[in-house]
């Protein structure tokens, strides 16, 4: 058995995959690396044929029609051999050294007597231009160089979210909670954090700066203007995740605490995309999905509602559109708008 299953999803990624798959083949044998073609119309297929014959006990090339990123990602779970698996996106990379040190601790943690269920690194924003790499480090919120279980968790504050880009997750976790991701779905990475998290006991977060996010192609998904374009998809995957978990009858207070905070984030980036758009058509989408949680959990609504963005959100008139895109600043920390 592998230590660690990767996969990395692509599509039409012929221009940055290398970068990435150079990066984790550093791992050597301890790495499984499944580079899963999503039925790319480029050189992607012949790239990732090319990197499994060169390293037959490394690297397998998955194929498959385009099913979008959830549906690679569902691939990548499916075919992972490993005791624990990571999903890193072709235009990213990983920092070489953390990694080797992430592994080597991983291997500690595989060997000794407990078993963690979810491993945390920090993620750098590695924007286009920007002097100053933003990075997302967890320190305020997790113990350090420790097993730790939710009761553990020091400070659950708004803006300190998991991403895709930071967590590794046990790979029976995965298999256990019954992850599956819909297909031909954007933003569906928020689905891939917050599903499994009820099944998460122990955990680990070491303070390195493993992965590097890239922020900067015009046609990214989370280019502010893509994802207005895309905001059925966005609204999808919030419904979605409302519709996952009955969050009152989570049993532990920070862990409840922690999925209602991601839970708060997803729907304001949700408004605040489209507060941002301005037209009618998107103001009267913001209105149908704030109606749509109220019909659905009156609770959920009045919890939202009422917290410090939820708030502000929903504020009358233009004065009230103009307090509401302040808190566009967060949204833009947290998902990395370009």
């Amino acid at each position: 058995m592998k230590l660690l299953s990767i996969a990395i999803p692509c599509y039409n990624s012929q221009d940055y995959m290398e970068h990435c798959i150079k990066s984790l083949l550093v791992g050597g044998e301890d790495v499984e690396i499944l580079i899963v073609d999503d039925g790319s119309k480029d050189a992607t297929p012949e790239i990732a044929d090319s990197y499994a014959r060169r390293y037959p006990t490394i690297i397998r090339a998955i194929h498959q029609e385009n099913g979008g990123h959830g549906s690679a990602v569902n691939a990548g779970v499916q075919h992972a051999t490993g005791l624990f698996f990571k999903v890193v996106d072709s235009d990213d990379w990983v920092d070489e050294k953390a990694f080797l040190t992430v592994l080597d601790q991983l291997r500690r943690l595989a060997g000794g007597d407990e078993t963690i269920d979810m491993f945390i690194a920090n993620f750098v924003y590695d924007k286009v231009g920007a002097k100053h790499k933003k990075v997302m480090r967890y320190t305020s919120m997790f113990p350090t160089d420790r097993v730790f279980g939710w009761n553990d968790v020091k400070m659950i504050t708004k803006g300190h979210y998991l991403l895709m880009h930071s967590v590794i997750y046990r790979t029976g976790v995965l298999h256990k909670c019954k992850l599956e991701l819909p297909k031909h779905t954007f933003y569906v990475d928020n689905i891939y954090v917050y599903h499994p998290l009820p099944y998460v006991k122990k955990m680990y977060y070491m303070d390195v700066d493993l992965y590097h996010y890239y922020i900067g192609r015009e046609d990214q998904s989370v280019n502010e203007e893509i994802m207005i374009g895309r905001i059925d998809q966005q609204i999808k995957v919030n419904k979605l995740m409302i519709e996952d978990y009955d969050l009152w009858r989570i049993q532990n207070k920070r862990l409840r605490k922690y999925m209602f905070n991601y839970l708060e984030i997803i729907t304001v980036v949700s408004t605040v995309l489209l507060l941002r758009s301005g037209t009618e058509e998107n103001l009267q989408k913001k209105r149908d999905l704030w109606k749509y949680i109220k019909d659905y959990d009156i609770r959920l609504f009045h919890h939202l509602r009422n917290g410090i963005m939820g708030n502000a959100m929903n504020l009358p008139g233009r004065g009230g559109r103009k307090i509401s895109v302040a808190a566009y600043k967060l949204t833009q920390k947290i998902v990395g708008f370009n």
